[in-house]
């Protein structure tokens, strides 16, 4: 096993104790997840409420530029409808005809911060946007990296400030040697998708 793999396995493992150690906040903060729905005990909703700003007084208290930058910010939720739409119908689509596992958009996009009860209603919206936006963005970026090791799988010569889930799996920049023989193995090589749902 080359040094790659060994540290994609090591940080494999520390997400998967990094999840754990958040799973252990539910005793914490009095709540429970049952499917997708959570659930907090009556004193720990009480609790909450108590930190809650107002919505007059969190209006009045806001900056003017951020209250002028509010048109800005959510004139971006119509392209990002249709780039859900359009995502999600093309690998519906595609991924059949490629073969590649389809990408599950519920295991992305994570709308549960309207919950707490120490948000106030425009905190509220501002997190269901954000979580659906950043979901969206993360559902995509998964979408197109499966595209990727299907069509392109070749790492860049240049540095990438991210990767994605699957470019630990992409042939080296420059490496021509048996390309079209080791491209017909990768365009198959999603069997870590089914490992990770058992």
């Amino acid at each position: 096993m080359d040094r790659i793999e060994e540290l994609i396995k090591e940080i494999k493992r520390l997400e998967a104790e990094l999840r754990a150690e958040i799973q252990k906040k539910e005793a914490e903060f009095f709540y429970k997840i049952k499917g997708k729905k959570i659930f907090f005990e009556e004193e720990a909703r009480k609790y909450q409420q108590k930190f809650m700003v107002r919505v007059a007084p969190y209006v009045l208290n806001a900056s003017l530029l951020n209250i002028l930058t509010v048109p800005f910010i959510w004139a971006c939720i119509v392209p990002a409808f249709f780039l859900d739409a359009t995502a999600s119908v093309y690998q519906w689509i595609c991924f059949k005809v490629y073969k590649i596992p389809q990408v599950k958009r519920s295991e992305y996009i994570v709308i549960d911060r309207h919950n707490l009860s120490y948000l106030n209603t425009i905190e509220k919206i501002n997190c269901v946007y954000c979580g659906y936006f950043n979901g969206l963005i993360a559902y995509v970026q998964e979408i197109a990296a499966r595209t990727e090791q299907y069509w392109c799988p070749i790492k860049h010569a240049r540095k990438v400030a991210a990767m994605h889930s699957r470019y630990h799996k992409f042939l080296e920049y420059g490496d021509c040697k048996d390309y079209q023989q080791r491209l017909k193995a990768l365009r198959q090589n999603f069997q870590d998708l089914e490992d990770e749902k058992k």
